[in-house]
């Protein structure tokens, strides 16, 4: 698989908008990420060096440096979702003809679905600490970018929930209900823990407009 990073973007179009079922939605989640992050990041560098806001430009140089790894990871993890969903479909392939393979195919299979979750799991981790990042943008970054980083909360957001579609599409055929519940509640925390800062944020956001 030709790493998307090396694709246009009109190549990455073309091939999420294809019959292929990779990339698919795992992937779009964390370019979700990677978006919001990068608004954020174009946020504070509209906002660093402008007369007003001398005061947090420190706090805002730490910001980039916090963010600037997030949006790193997600670039990363659009691959490895479609690798990892990629593996799900080659256990399926196995053969099971013989009750050795059925058994070795149902090991792979169980074996690569819940693998499967662990990428999308960190993308949302990761678009939750985006949002984090965001609630100190909203209220003081560039007042005249502060739409850009209610986009970016939002996009961090849908990379969360979608992330978590994935967690949970995944889970529903994951035959070890320890594992599933586990993944379930983390799921759960982190989408308890968004809906508060996105309310918060979209608040300070219209109350700056």
């Amino acid at each position: 698989m030709k790493p998307f990073v090396e694709e246009t973007l009109t190549q990455f179009l073309d091939q999420l908008s294809s019959s292929n079922p990779t990339p698919g939605g795992g992937t779009a989640s964390a370019l979700s990420g990677a978006l919001a992050a990068s608004l954020l990041l174009m946020v504070c560098r509209l906002t660093i060096g402008k007369k007003g806001y001398e005061s947090i430009a420190a706090r805002l140089r730490d910001e980039i440096a916090q963010i600037e790894p997030l949006r790193a990871e997600l670039i990363a993890l659009m691959q490895r979702d479609s690798e990892a969903y990629a593996r799900v479909m080659d256990a399926y392939k196995l053969p099971k003809q013989s009750d050795a393979e059925k058994s070795t195919r149902a090991h792979a299979i169980q074996t690569a679905l819940q693998a499967a979750t662990d990428a999308p799991l960190r993308v949302a981790e990761l678009c939750g600490a985006i949002l984090e990042r965001a609630r100190f943008i909203a209220v003081n970054g560039n007042k005249n970018a502060v739409s850009d980083c209610g986009v970016g909360a939002l996009l961090a957001d849908a990379g969360m929930r979608g992330a978590i579609m994935n967690v949970e599409i995944n889970l529903g055929l994951v035959e070890d209900d320890a594992f599933a519940t586990d993944r379930r509640a983390q799921s759960a925390e982190l989408l308890r823990g968004a809906e508060n800062v996105r309310a918060e944020i979209t608040q300070s956001i219209h109350a700056r407009q």
